[in-house]
């Protein structure tokens, strides 16, 4: 197949994004003197700014991509959940499938002076979420799944993805014709994706997944195939940085090298692989195919500071363009 042509059809294509949605707080400042109070530094704000994060972020990359995105799980009451709600909208992404609960939306601040993280609080409930969302999430994934192409579960545990819930998203899912389910998973998890067609953890998470240390490709093959055998799912997608990816399905193992020609930030970039790699699956790749696809997707976003998205154009320019210098085409 030609690879330029696969991200051509993912426009229109409708993905449900299960999880846990977090609003991403940036207070930009400097920092030029030193609190008499304690050993600290004393920032001086500036600005500050909100983006979509967990959940929110992958639906982001969907939209981003052409695809259209349709986004289920909770958040809060008050101003946090107006300005997350006003970035969906911005965004374009469905949220019919988003329920108010009494706990607060999930919010991580991170304050950024002199160009540097000088700290990150969070504010978050990471208990499982109650009997009532529970049932607003799965009443709403029973009446809507037929709508959808393909499903992402995303996992960053703050109390939406239970075994439970898997276990219905799964039964539906079949019911629907067998819809794709990919998962982005969390460390303390992974008994919770039995069944699920994809799970892409990055090799740390792999790592600890499968209890598996992971320090040559040997090792890495070995903790790939336990997962496979483990989840009993179709395919697993190791993500490993400046190193490529690993996918593993059909009893195949592919090492597939980086396409990045610099990394500068690889936060979101999970995010990016899961929703290209659904969108280019579900637009009629192999499992292989869609490995490389969103190999190149995330090799364009870390090459950009921040949480960033991609593009449709973008990638079919890197599909195209020169392996980076010492990198071998696949």
């Amino acid at each position: 197949m030609d690879y330029n042509k696969i991200p051509d059809n993912f426009v229109g294509k409708r993905i449900l994004i299960i999880g846990d949605i977090i609003l991403d707080h940036f207070v930009w400042g400097k920092a030029e003197r030193i609190s008499p109070e304690a050993p600290v530094p004393i920032v001086d704000v500036q600005y500050e700014t909100f983006l979509l994060g967990g959940a929110g972020n992958v639906a982001n990359n969907i939209a981003s991509l052409g695809g259209q995105a349709t986004l289920c799980g909770i958040i809060g009451t008050g101003h946090k959940a107006d300005i997350i709600c006003s970035l969906f909208n911005e965004k374009k992404i469905d949220i019919t499938g988003v329920f108010h609960d009494t706990r607060p939306t999930t919010v991580k601040t991170r304050v950024v002076a002199n160009h540097q993280q000088i700290v990150r609080f969070d504010k978050e409930l990471r208990d499982t979420i109650g009997a009532k969302s529970m049932r607003s999430i799965t009443g709403y994934i029973a009446s809507n799944i037929n709508n959808f192409d393909g499903v992402i579960v995303s996992d960053y545990k703050k109390g939406v993805i239970t075994p439970q819930l898997i276990r219905f998203l799964m039964v539906q899912a079949d019911a629907a014709g067998g819809l794709f389910v990919a998962v982005d998973p969390k460390v303390g998890h992974f008994h919770c994706y039995k069944g699920v067609s994809l799970i892409t953890p990055n090799k740390k998470e792999a790592a600890e997944g499968s209890s598996v240390t992971i320090n040559d490709t040997k090792s890495l093959e070995k903790a790939g195939q336990k997962l496979m055998r483990d989840l009993k799912c179709k395919a697993v997608l190791i993500t490993r940085a400046e190193e490529g990816m690993t996918l593993f399905c059909d009893k195949e193992i592919h090492h597939i090298p980086t396409a990045a020609k610099k990394v500068f930030d690889v936060t979101g970039a999970g995010d990016t692989v899961i929703a290209a790699f659904t969108l280019a699956h579900v637009s009629g790749a192999t499992l292989t195919e869609a490995a490389v696809i969103a190999n190149h997707a995330a090799g364009i976003v870390v090459g950009e500071v921040g949480t960033a998205t991609t593009t449709v154009e973008q990638i079919k320019n890197s599909l195209t363009a020169p392996p980076p210098r010492g990198a071998t085409a696949i």
